[in-house]
């Protein structure tokens, strides 16, 4: 039976990150729990696609570039060593294929400035047509941030509970510069919209 003082220690207890998530996951899918690796990939997938759009996939572009990853984790889970390194493979591996894909978007593409989709955080159209008036200038405020915010802000402001290690490596940021440059460009955003009266008188 669990002291007072053991109680409150595990009360307070720090949630285990993505990291420690993902690696419980694909540990139970390399012991023969093959329905782990569909909860490994609901847990996954939305850092995956974020990283993806970072780093310069339009958006069919990350659906393939994770699609792909997801099968290649399946060939190659044996050269995995240590079941928590499980999310930083995945991580790397997409960083390293949306670059691919961006390189031979570039070359393909008929656009005569040569640029593709820099992975913005903007919605689409599809979604803006089912956003308020608010929320699409929320959008529009995003969009006008420093690329390195809006990369940051897309893997951390809008992932559940993502790892700062696994983000660390996806921008090639120093994990301890995360939080601080995280809170720069919030408050970025919300001066931003502070300043904007149609933020203001809504």
């Amino acid at each position: 039976m669990l002291t007072d003082d053991e109680t409150e220690v595990e009360a307070h207890a720090d949630p285990p990150s993505l990291g420690q998530q993902a690696g419980a996951c694909f540990h139970r899918y390399r012991e023969g729990q093959d329905q782990a690796l569909g909860e490994l990939v609901d847990l996954a997938t939305p850092l995956l696609w974020h990283v993806a759009r970072a780093h310069g996939c339009d958006r069919e572009s990350a659906e393939d570039v994770v699609q792909d990853v997801w099968m290649r984790l399946v060939d190659r889970a044996h050269d995995i060593r240590e079941s928590e390194a499980v999310l930083g493979w995945l991580v790397v591996s997409v960083k390293r294929e949306s670059w691919r894909a961006a390189r031979m978007a570039r070359r393909t593409s008929h656009d005569p400035t040569g640029t593709v989709d820099p992975g913005g955080t903007d919605p689409g159209p599809e979604a803006l047509a089912v956003l308020t008036e608010r929320q699409q200038l929320l959008w529009a405020t995003v969009q006008e941030l420093s690329e390195r915010c809006r990369q940051l802000l897309r893997i951390v402001a809008f992932c559940d509970r993502p790892d700062y290690d696994e983000v660390s490596a996806a921008l090639n940021m120093p994990r301890g510069s995360i939080g601080p440059t995280r809170g720069r460009c919030l408050d970025k955003l919300r001066r931003s919209l502070v300043a904007d009266e149609r933020w203001v008188g809504r």
